[in-house]
């Protein structure tokens, strides 16, 4: 978890020298990117450079280091699914990385929602593609234990903004009513490309998201190194590329094998309540499980308990300790 300095930016000087990409035989290939950032904090104090995203993901890998990914964006008692106060939330709580999904109403514009239809999660009715905006954006949201809260469904347009401004990084799921080319042009719009990771579950939709994006970081499923060269043939650049591995069990040796080939293994916890990995692992207080995943080699892990989770690992502090950000 990151520490929370001024305007809550991280403001490291460690890992950029050590944070380049690696070839396949382990050592660095091409330089390392950095993105424009303010020379110095409003104090006076020089800050580095900010790693560019996959940079800072191969150096998480190396530094057998580990970023909580909130999914949903991390609701709780009060704090809807998707909502962007929830967002807010964790990443006042120390959070970096939030996964959300992203819908399209009927006249185009695309907002954060990961049901087909508005039932469940706000206090309208009727189908996601079906419905206007006008009749969307004034919705409350509706939090886990089905109370309604003061929250409005926000546009991605919106959490975009937040997010570069925030200097967080979103996962993006694009869901069945969403246009793939419409969420690129937003990202691209908001300019932040750097502080985007889109989420494939098939080869043909990580070929077609890589079509429309080849720049943004990408993240499709993947066990080995047959996995990963077929992914490389498909034309995706395996230096933005995050190998997504399930969430039912744990795989060190399929984690190994990523790593062999530079490519940061993926996990989740997630899941439906009672069923996933979070509950179970929970359940008696002893979190050294999730301590396990980092050092097995879990780089990116998709959790339904961020905060919880974050409180009992080390890997996470050090992924800012070490890679900035």
């Amino acid at each position: 978890m990151r520490d929370l300095l001024t305007g809550g930016v991280i403001a490291a000087a460690l890992g950029l020298a050590g944070c380049g990409s690696e070839g396949r035989s382990g050592e660095d290939t091409r330089p390392t990117q950095t993105v424009s950032t303010p020379a110095t904090e409003p104090g006076g104090a020089a800050i580095a450079p900010r790693p560019a995203l996959p940079d800072w993901f191969d150096c998480l890998r190396r530094e057998k280091a580990l970023v909580i990914a909130a999914h949903r964006g991390g609701p709780a008692p009060g704090y809807p699914e998707n909502a962007l106060e929830t967002l807010q939330r964790g990443a006042e709580a120390g959070l970096y990385l939030f996964e959300v999904d992203v819908a399209e109403s009927a006249d185009g514009v695309q907002f954060l929602m990961h049901d087909d239809t508005l039932t469940r999660t706000t206090t309208g009715s009727g189908r996601v593609a079906d419905t206007q905006w006008a009749q969307i954006q004034d919705l409350r949201l509706v939090d886990r234990d089905g109370e309604v809260t003061e929250f409005t469904p926000p546009r991605l347009s919106d959490l975009l903004d937040w997010a570069v401004a925030e200097n967080v990084v979103i996962e993006l799921d694009a869901k069945r009513s969403a246009s793939y080319e419409t969420m690129v042009e937003t990202v691209r719009a908001a300019g932040a490309s750097d502080h985007v990771i889109l989420i494939s579950y098939t080869e043909g939709q990580a070929r077609a998201l890589n079509g429309h994006a080849p720049e943004m970081m990408l993240t499709a499923d993947a066990l080995n190194a047959a996995d990963i060269e077929a992914l490389a043939s498909a034309g995706i650049d395996r230096d933005r590329l995050i190998a997504w591995t399930g969430n039912e069990s744990p795989a060190p040796q399929a984690w190994a094998a990523l790593r062999a080939e530079s490519v940061e293994p993926a996990f989740g916890t997630l899941g439906r309540p009672g069923d996933r990995l979070d509950d179970a692992w929970r359940a008696d207080g002893d979190l050294s499980e999730f301590v396990g995943l980092a050092e097995d080699g879990v780089v990116l892990l998709a959790t339904d308990a961020p905060l919880d989770v974050a409180a009992a690992l080390r890997a996470d502090d050090r992924a800012f300790a070490a890679c900035g950000r």
